[in-house]
């Protein structure tokens, strides 16, 4: 018996408006109502998520930032957090500069009023449009190396696929255990996008460490995903589930693959199926 259903939002539990459609949002509704364990499990930061699903009623759980914090939605109170150390944040800046490389960095100042830092204007062309949603939520700072006290989740670098993907090859191989990274492929704001965290920073770890806290098994577990960042949790839990548009990686892992893509309402069609809802 599952106990647990945790779901990615971009490409997964929203559609390519970025609304959770109307079947998905009455099914969560129902399975709270029932006394499962609601996980949103996401690459985007807490507050964003937060918007997004506010229409899931009843108690749940935001796994934002790809793990790195995990907050519960009805009193934003903290379950986990995961930093990037900041010696470590700071070499990896530097070697971004030396490709001429522009991140953005998120950090974990919800309270504090934003979720983001930037060194140039927001509307800069070395972004693209990932900023395009962050509103008032971020923060200027004139050198990514002067940041002393933000607590750092995420390093997001996007731009040209074949530099993006080359970054990313030299981080895996000559800092295999500093840093965790992965590279998204379900997107359309840029070519490539790449994130790098703790080492620790990991969907799948993060839900893993929630769900033992709450006497879940890893079995009782259905975790449902698109892209590379579901990987390990799609692979791990006890019924992990592709979506139809997922990325080849996230296919591979699967023990099931929606017959219905993101815009068709998967995440209602396979889990009023798995569930016999």
């Amino acid at each position: 018996m599952y106990k647990l259903v945790a779901v990615d939002l971009d490409g997964t539990l929203l559609n390519d408006e970025k609304w959770i459609s109307e079947e998905n949002m009455e099914l969560f509704n129902r399975h709270a109502d029932r006394g499962y364990e609601i996980v949103i499990a996401t690459g985007r930061r807490y507050w964003s998520a937060k918007q997004l699903t506010k229409g899931i009623n009843g108690p749940m759980i935001i796994l934002a930032n790809n793990g790195n914090v995990v907050r519960e939605a009805i009193t934003d109170s903290t379950i986990i957090t995961k930093y990037l150390d900041l010696n470590d944040f700071r070499f990896l800046i530097e070697e971004g500069r030396k490709r001429k490389l522009h991140p953005i960095v998120h950090v974990n100042n919800y309270d504090e009023g934003y979720d983001v830092i930037i060194e140039m204007d927001k509307d800069h062309e070395n972004y693209h449009s990932y900023l395009k949603w962050a509103g008032d939520r971020h923060r200027k700072v004139d050198s990514y190396l002067e940041i002393e006290n933000d607590r750092i989740l995420v390093v997001v670098y996007v731009g040209n696929k074949e530099d993006i993907e080359d970054f990313h090859l030299e981080i895996m191989e000559r800092y295999p255990t500093r840093y965790s990274s992965h590279i998204m492929e379900n997107i359309q704001i840029a070519e490539s996008l790449l994130e790098v965290m703790n080492p620790q920073g990991c969907k799948w770890l993060s839900l893993l460490e929630y769900a033992e806290s709450k006497g879940i098994d890893r079995s009782e577990i259905v975790a449902i995903g698109d892209d590379n960042n579901d990987i390990q949790m799609i692979k791990n839990a006890g019924c992990g589930i592709a979506m139809k548009n997922a990325s080849e990686g996230a296919k591979r892992v699967a023990d099931i693959i929606t017959q219905k893509d993101n815009n068709e309402s998967g995440v209602a069609f396979e889990l009023k199926r798995i569930l016999g809802l």
